[in-house]
C-alpha cells in the first residue's frame, strides 16, 4: 500500500524558515496530486499547497503564497514544503498528502477533498 512519512518539523522563531520533507513509498500511480495541508487545535484542516506530478498545476492558499514553495522530486518519491518567513500563525500540524490523476485539490479548488485518499501522519510546527 501507499505510505506518506513527514519529517522535518520543529520549532523556529518567527521570520525564520524551515523545510519539511514528506517520503513516499509503495505504487501510487504515472502521475498524481501532492499537497500539503495544516491544522491548529480548534480548526478544520486546511489545504495550503498542492502541486500535480504532471506539472504546471501548482497552487496555494491565499495565507502562504509568496512564502512558501511546494515541490518533488524528479522520481516523485519525495514531496517538499519550504517556509520562508515563518508568522506564529503559521503553527500547527503538517500533513502530506495524494491523489491519484489530476484531481480538483489539484487544479485550485481546495474545498474540494475527493480522491485525496493517501495521507501521512503529520510533523508538528511551532512558530513562536
Amino acid at each position: 500500500h501507499v505510505q506518506l512519512v513527514e519529517s522535518g518539523g520543529g520549532s523556529v522563531q518567527t521570520g525564520g524558515s524551515l523545510k519539511l520533507s514528506c517520503a513516499v513509498s509503495g505504487y501510487l500511480y504515472a502521475q498524481y496530486c501532492m499537497g500539503w495541508f495544516r491544522q491548529s487545535p480548534g480548526n478544520q484542516r486546511e489545504g495550503i499547497a498542492a502541486v500535480y506530478t504532471g506539472g504546471g498545476d501548482e497552487h496555494y492558499a491565499g495565507s502562504v503564497k509568496g512564502r512558501f514553495t511546494i515541490s518533488h522530486s524528479s522520481d516523485k518519491k519525495n514531496l517538499y514544503l519550504e517556509m520562508n518567513d515563518v508568522k506564529p500563525e503559521d503553527s500547527g500540524t503538517y500533513f502530506c498528502a495524494a491523489g491519484a490523476g489530476r484531481t480538483l485539490y489539484c487544479r485550485g479548488d481546495f474545498h474540494q477533498l475527493y480522491g485525496i485518499d493517501y495521507w501521512g501522519k503529520g510533523t508538528q510546527v511551532t512558530v513562536s
